[in-house]
């Protein structure tokens, strides 16, 4: 067993209210329950000694040459691991049975069924969970050899197997060793439950196959909404599947990432918690919900964008945090979890995320865009409050902001904190335009046309011939790359071209993109980081946008690569071509998705042009 497996050697399950994560060597080593953003009761990819486990793997000498491969069943969300040695071929089929509900649940079951498909192979269980983060103790309780409970405080941790499984107490911990042959087959689930709350019934076979067909079922009904039919087809369901997997049910709201303080560099302070919903990131994903049909999935998180603008709050707040809790609670005090070694060592671990206290005003371009995007922008109540905030974004956008990459080096007048704020007041003209509805259009435009000429003035860099991150540097910014998408500039426009340029040869390597050069503009915390996955998908859509088909499609092949065994990317690739930061990374997946299309239209519209065939 690997203390620490590569971040990219792991798959996801979940059932749209929690996630777990599972090593290719069998080992579930990060799962919150009962939401995402709840503390962990299996977390040794944050510590491997404190912070608990669920191992099911085949048992094998190492020099008997077992070999290990990960897969998901095609187009769903069922995670397979399969063992395969000289005496037998058998594997562990890992899943959660979605719950697409309005209605919170604080009962969760991670399914494991192992099968033996040739041969026989012993298999090993070892279940060590660790509550709180690793911070609270728990009791076992035993009521039969094929059951047991772990107590922890407010949580229940059900242990049960079918019969072929028989548990042995390690200490408060279980273990078991079984061998199956050719045909024969077993299953463990694991029920989180609230405190108290009655047992599960014990599995059987019966149920564990039907729960397994009723989860498959879901996936391939879920996708048949998906109107892609382009080149990429495979990678854009599972990354759609991933960004489903990532959206909490009840409520609408995606997540950024199923993980917290997985580092942005090995040994590095840079490790963040990212289970909360950040209304750029949520909001961004509209577009590409709706372009790949899934529009349910869209207007929930619409409904769940109002609510916050809606909300009840202080006077002296501002109109919206740049992130919530999966419940639009906007309260995340950020906690360093110092009794955990954090990734390979990378300290310090954190749970919340300060980052929710800071200024970003880049958050209202994109919260507009969403709200407007296809026509729709909810009920009167809904428009009132969103004219309220464009009003009080009249007053307030001319001033520095923490910006688009929450960097904790000080305020500064970000060009694309601007660049969004003249998002924000385009589509709030548009849409009271074109929906004959009450708002102060003339005070909108003019401040919209303000925005535009500060960014043609000052966020333009003669001698860089590029634009650039803020007023008052030459330091050029991959987020930036959303210049032509949010209409802002002609894909084709010179001064865009130039910019692309300089991004080119600055932030680029290798198709790779960084966000920006940290020595050049320090952003308050030591060390580096990779490349940033996001910014190398937009690279790819502004490549394809501008005309330069060849250079994206190179591009975004070579992007492709670094997706892991299972499709899945992290937040950054470090210079060895490793995943890292926390995964899977909702933004990278976005990201990916919309390169997808952008390029597919493109290269459909070269095609078209030349009479005839293009790659």
């Amino acid at each position: 067993m690997n203390r620490y497996p590569p971040i990219a050697e792991h798959g996801m399950v979940g059932d749209l209210q929690t996630a777990a994560l599972v090593a290719s060597d069998g080992t579930v080593d990060w799962w919150c329950t009962p939401r995402f953003d709840s503390p962990s009761v299996f977390a040794s990819l944050l510590d491997a000694e404190r912070g608990g486990h669920c191992r099911l793997a085949a048992e094998y000498p190492d020099d008997d040459g077992m070999t290990v491969r990960q897969l998901y069943l095609s187009d769903t969300a069922v995670l397979v691991t399969r063992f395969m040695a000289p005496g037998g071929v058998g594997e562990v089929a890992d899943f959660m049975v979605p719950d697409d509900s309005s209605t919170p649940t604080g009962v969760h079951r991670l399914l494991r069924v192992v099968r033996v498909v040739r041969g026989s192979l012993p298999f090993a269980l070892s279940c060590q969970p660790r509550f709180d983060y690793g911070r609270a103790p728990h009791t076992l309780e035993r009521p039969d050899e094929h059951s047991a409970v772990f107590r922890g405080p407010g949580t229940d941790l059900h242990l049960q197997s079918t019969d072929g499984v028989v548990f042995h107490e390690d200490g408060n911990d279980i273990s078991a060793r079984f061998t199956l042959s050719a045909g024969q087959a077993v299953a463990v689930v694991l029920t989180s439950t609230p405190g108290g709350h009655p047992a599960p019934p014990r599995p059987t076979l019966e149920t564990t196959a039907d729960a397994l067909e009723t989860c498959r079922a879901f996936w391939l009904s879920w996708l048949r909404s998906c109107t892609y039919r382009g080149r990429w087809q495979d990678i854009v369901n599972r990354s759609a599947i991933t960004l489903k997997l990532l959206t909490y049910a009840p409520t609408g709201a995606p997540i950024a990432a199923a993980t917290m303080g997985l580092p942005e560099q090995i040994g590095g302070e840079r490790n963040w918690d990212y289970r909360y919903t950040w209304v750029r990131d949520a909001s961004l994903s509209v577009r590409a919900l709706i372009d790949l049909g899934f529009h349910e999935e869209a207007h929930a998180f619409r409904r769940w964008l109002r609510g916050r603008i809606e909300a009840d709050r202080p006077p002296s707040a501002d109109p919206l945090q740049i992130m919530y809790r999966i419940d639009g609670d906007p309260h995340l005090t950020e906690e360093t979890l110092d009794h955990l070694e954090g990734y390979r060592g990378s300290r310090p671990v954190r749970a919340g995320n300060a980052a929710a206290d800071q200024l970003q005003l880049d958050i209202y371009g994109e919260a507009s865009d969403a709200l407007i995007v296809g026509g729709d922008i909810g009920a009167i109540r809904g428009w009132h409050a969103l004219s309220e905030v464009l009003d009080w974004l009249a007053d307030h956008w001319d001033q520095p902001d923490e910006g688009i990459w929450e960097t904790r080096g000080g305020r500064q007048d970000f060009t694309y904190s601007r660049l969004m704020t003249w998002v924000a007041f385009d589509r709030g003209v548009g849409a009271a335009t074109r929906f004959s509805r009450p708002a102060d259009t003339a005070r909108w435009t003019e401040a919209r046309d303000a925005v535009f000429r500060q960014i043609v003035q000052r966020g333009w860099h003669d001698k860089r011939q590029a634009f650039v991150q803020h007023y008052d540097t030459d330091v050029l910014d991959a987020s930036l790359l959303l210049m032509p998408r949010v209409g802002f500039v002609s894909p084709r426009d010179p001064d865009w071209l130039s910019t692309l340029d300089a991004m080119g040869e600055e932030l680029v390597s290798d198709s790779l993109v960084y966000r920006y050069d940290p020595t050049a503009s320090p952003d308050g915390l030591r060390g580096s980081e990779g490349t940033f996955n996001l910014c190398s998908f937009l690279y790819v859509e502004a490549l394809a946008r501008s005309g330069r088909l060849d250079q994206a499609h190179h591009a975004f092949d070579k992007m492709l690569t670094y997706a892991n065994h299972v499709g899945l990317f992290a937040e950054e690739i470090g210079p060895s071509g490793e995943q890292l930061g926390n995964f899977p990374q909702a933004f990278t997946h976005l990201a990916l998705v919309t390169a997808a299309m952008a390029l597919d239209e493109e290269l459909e519209k070269a095609r078209n042009r030349a009479g005839g065939w293009h790659p």
